[in-house]
């Protein structure tokens, strides 16, 4: 492709995602938080992440968020630094990423503040794996802003994250992810 095709096809590229940002109803955040918790009978394990981006579309309930792997904090240095090299390969796979729908986005009314429980459904990709999920969670429309929550559980198996047999009693195969964000408007 020579370089005038090429920028006439990014401008037109441009001009199509700023006509769809003006006649969509979006909203975003880039400081949401996820966490996630372990616990055995030999340890537990939790870690927090204050850097989720996230947007939803409240017109069709199309949803994403992306979690820097790298902005998990733990108690512990030695589990932070486990977690990167060992078993997430923070290096290699920085992000998880989640892209879905809200199924049930027209039970929502966004014009009257109130708590509605929603489903999501889509795919959700971990250290290079995607694999298709529902979650149950709930959208709270409050002061303008659109605060949602959820929690759910992951197995470590479904996303090829293996545990060495050294600390196989350390780490439960199950994890519980919890993710809380507010939304703001997007101006258009």
């Amino acid at each position: 492709m020579n370089a005038t095709v090429k920028s006439i096809f990014i401008v037109a590229s441009i001009s199509l995602c700023i006509i769809s940002a003006a006649n969509a109803q979006k909203y975003s955040t880039k400081n949401g938080k996820i966490s996630f918790f372990s616990q055995t009978t030999a340890e537990k394990i939790e870690a927090h992440n204050n850097q989720v981006n996230s947007a939803l579309d409240i017109s069709n309930g199309d949803f994403v968020f992306k979690v820097l792997i790298r902005g998990f904090e733990f108690e512990k240095a030695l589990m932070q630094e486990h977690f990167n090299e060992n078993y997430l390969e923070s290096d290699k796979y920085p992000n998880s990423i989640f892209k879905g729908k809200i199924t049930n986005i027209k039970d929502i009314n966004f014009t009257k503040e109130g708590k509605y429980n929603v489903m999501a459904e889509g795919n959700l990709t971990i250290h290079n794996v995607t694999q298709k999920v529902s979650v149950k969670g709930a959208l709270e429309v409050k002061g303008g802003d659109i605060l949602a929550d959820t929690k759910f559980n992951v197995m470590l198996s479904d996303y090829n994250i293996k545990i060495p047999n050294t600390v196989i009693n350390n780490i439960s195969e199950s994890l519980e992810i919890k993710v809380n964000v507010a939304l703001k408007k997007l101006n258009n």
